[in-house]
């Protein structure tokens, strides 16, 4: 069966605002599903498990990495992170579009095995910016805060392999951003043609 849908990659580091802005996005665009990605890490307060993630442990991790269950996965401040590969492929054959919210790593793996697929990094405005949205989520000891600092320079190092870039500054110009990128995307030639090969059959007779 041939793969219709759009899939779209979201990376960010942390503190800059790509779960708010992946939420709202979703919450617009019906058509849009969230990939929702396996973890070894604690869920934080008001998570819920095949919600926000499916939370694993070690040992159940790495049995689904060996047996290839994974489309990619990675280790990220701690935990484990991993995307169903057999989840994405039947969403995608469906024609329905599919968001991956995954960090640089899963995304370069992501893009070598759907080179079709459509990245986007998002920026915070500023360092000082970063350091007090993380500051003011509250959910992490600040230990964790300086590691994903820390993290966060390494993996915007990265932003040049994606195909855009949002600075999410003023929140409501940053979803318009992503929305525009979607629409765009859903609107290439090759898409419309096979979308409404009838009508284009009809009018060109």
């Amino acid at each position: 069966m041939e793969i219709t849908g759009n899939l779209f990659i979201v990376t960010a580091p942390s503190g800059a605002g790509k779960t708010t802005l992946v939420r709202a996005l979703l919450a617009s665009d019906p058509r849009i599903k969230l990939s929702i990605s396996y973890t070894t890490r604690a869920p934080r307060p008001g998570e819920v498990n095949g919600v926000d993630y499916h939370f694993v442990d070690e040992g159940q991790f790495l049995r689904m990495l060996e047996d290839g269950e994974f489309l990619e996965s990675a280790q990220v401040h701690g935990g484990r992170y991993g995307t169903s590969q057999s989840w994405v492929q039947s969403i995608l054959k469906q024609g329905d579009d599919l968001l991956l919210e995954i960090d640089w790593q899963g995304a370069a793996q992501v893009r070598g095995l759907f080179p079709q697929a459509l990245s986007i990094f998002i920026l915070p405005p500023s360092a000082e910016a970063l350091h007090d949205r993380l500051n003011k989520r509250g959910q992490d000891a600040p230990e964790v805060i300086a590691r994903r600092l820390a993290n966060a320079h390494k993996e915007i190092r990265h932003v040049s392999e994606f195909d855009y870039v949002i600075i999410n500054d003023v929140f409501d110009d940053a979803l318009g951003d992503l929305k525009s990128i979607v629409r765009a995307q859903r609107l290439r030639g090759v898409k419309q043609l096979r979308r409404y090969a009838e009508i284009v059959n009809k009018l060109s007779q």
